[in-house]
């Protein structure tokens, strides 16, 4: 007899992982903004930031829907020991883009599941990117485009600004928002995909 999986909960807001899940079949139950304070805190690294972000996120999700999978995540843009979150404005979107031009930099993602008993477990997945050098045309044409409004670091990987990467190591669906191979290893141990 065939033990029945409980009900996913997506605690996150971002149309994006809920599209990345669709490409791998996986439609969650329920789907949670998990509003949480993402603001690093003094001193904190782009990597524990992510991950503490992720959990964060899971344990507010767990909250809200208890006796459910919950599976969380969060991504942050780093340069250096650098934290690049989601620009306030256009001007810092700018400022984002001139600092990636040229350069590499790591886009990290925390991927948190907490079980309906508790258990939580936690994965960090790096990617390595590089920009070619930037314009100053092709910022002010980013900038315009408004695809940096609401994403860490100010662009999206999936959209125009992949014309610009010269440079990628590591899973590419990580830099959109989930990285789905690890992603669905959390779920294939927790029961819920098939093996």
């Amino acid at each position: 007899m065939s033990q029945v999986r409980p009900r996913l909960v997506l605690a996150s807001g971002s149309p994006r992982r809920l599209e990345l899940l669709a490409r791998i079949g996986i439609a969650p139950d329920q789907v949670l903004s998990a509003d949480i304070d993402e603001t690093p805190r003094k001193g904190e690294a782009p990597r524990p930031l992510a991950v503490r972000l992720a959990a964060g996120k899971a344990a507010a999700g767990a909250l809200m829907a208890p006796g459910a999978l919950i599976l969380a995540a969060d991504t942050v843009v780093g340069v250096g020991r650098r934290i690049l979150g989601k620009p306030l404005d256009a001007a810092e979107a700018a400022r984002f883009l001139a600092l990636l031009s040229g350069r590499r930099h790591r886009v990290m993602t925390g991927v948190c599941l907490i079980w309906p008993d508790g258990r939580q477990t936690t994965r960090l997945v790096t990617t390595i990117l590089a920009f070619q050098r930037l314009t100053q045309a092709q910022i002010e044409d980013h900038v315009a485009s408004d695809e940096w409004r609401g994403v860490a670091g100010g662009y999206q990987i999936q959209k125009r600004a992949e014309m610009y990467v010269r440079f990628l190591s590591g899973s590419h669906s990580n830099v959109v928002g989930l990285p789905l191979f690890e992603t669905a290893q959390l779920l294939r141990g927790a029961g819920w995909l098939r093996p």
